[in-house]
């Protein structure tokens, strides 16, 4: 695993590898539950994009930055 200090480690010091391939589903969806900022977001949207663009994986993430963003305000 890459160290602190490397950028491809989002908040909460996983990577979107970490977040996004859990053996099992309910981790993922604790993964992207505990998105808290949009770079973070960003980030495993292009990890997903990149690598299996399971469509159900990015409704999820697209809600949950539709969350954030409410939040925001």
């Amino acid at each position: 695993m890459a160290n602190t200090s490397d950028s491809s480690i989002e908040s909460g010091g996983l990577t979107p590898e970490q977040r996004l391939d859990p053996p099992n589903t309910r981790l993922i969806n604790a993964g992207i539950a505990t998105i808290r900022d949009m770079k973070t977001l960003r980030a495993c949207v292009a990890y997903e994009n990149a690598h299996q663009q399971r469509v159900q994986i990015l409704r999820r993430l697209k809600d949950r930055a539709s969350e954030i963003r409410s939040e925001d305000t």
